[in-house]
């Protein structure tokens, strides 16, 4: 590899007063292997010490990394050079509010959608903790593993149209967390629990389909899957509502 890189990173404090966002440029040599999170690491030791990006587990698990890449939500960690232009412009997730340069706080949105959907088993066993865990099948338990494995980066959130338009949106991530929790026997909740919660413009039927939440999962989650499910579950829990007998 002999390519110079030339990187265009967004930078703002917004605790700074009187400053004013702008983009900074950096260049680095590519080197064998090398990710947007060794890159931006190189860039903050060598270059800048003040660049302000987050990250933790360098192995695409813990979502911090999130962040736009040439336009394109994704994690620096998961995200090669090899795979980009020569010159790579970043910045940070849309959406969520700013803590400066690259870093956003993904925390205090991801506890809000906890608080509205209930992100928990809702039963009403009182818990012992000397006794066996519950069975589940085998197939069933693979199902809700795979909706399990989000990293809560809030690419999916930064990629929906819906969401940056309008903060009361849950977003796939939301959706993707009540498909799991409905497929879980351990949940008492019903269909008619789930609707409250998901069964308007805020939620399932605020979604426009555009597909960008799951073209930008750095997990490959099936979310359109779980979002058509659950508009299917949603929209004949509103038809039932108005059949005689209906409670």
């Amino acid at each position: 590899m002999d390519r110079t890189l030339k990187f265009n990173v967004f930078r703002y404090n917004p605790m700074a007063r009187g400053t004013a966002p702008r983009m900074d440029t950096f260049v680095l040599p590519e080197i064998p292997s090398m990710t947007l999170f060794i890159a931006l690491n190189q860039i903050r030791e060598e270059q800048d010490p003040s660049l302000q990006f987050d990250f933790c587990c360098r192995a695409g698990i813990c979502g911090a990394c999130g962040m736009l890449i040439n336009g394109r939500p994704g994690l620096a960690c998961k995200t090669k050079t090899k795979d980009l232009p020569g010159e790579i412009t970043l910045l940070p997730l849309p959406v969520f509010k700013l803590v400066g340069d690259l870093s956003v706080d993904t925390g205090s949105w991801f506890r809000e959608m906890y608080s509205r959907v209930g992100s928990w088993i809702h039963s009403d066993k009182e818990f012992d903790p000397l006794a066996e865990e519950e069975r589940m099948d085998n197939a069933l338990a693979n199902e809700i593993y795979e909706l399990e494995r989000c990293v809560e980066c809030g690419c999916c959130v930064a990629g929906c149209g819906t969401a940056r338009m309008r903060k009361d949106f849950l977003g796939a991530v939301a959706l993707n967390r009540i498909a799991r929790f409905a497929l879980d026997p351990r949940d008492k909740r019903t269909d008619r629990d789930y609707f409250e919660i998901i069964g308007d413009d805020n939620g399932i039927f605020g979604c426009m389909g555009l597909l960008g939440c799951e073209d930008v999962c750095p997990k490959e989650l099936p979310l359109q899957d779980q979002l058509g499910f659950l508009r299917r579950k949603m929209g004949l829990t509103a038809i039932r509502r108005f059949l005689p007998g209906a409670k």
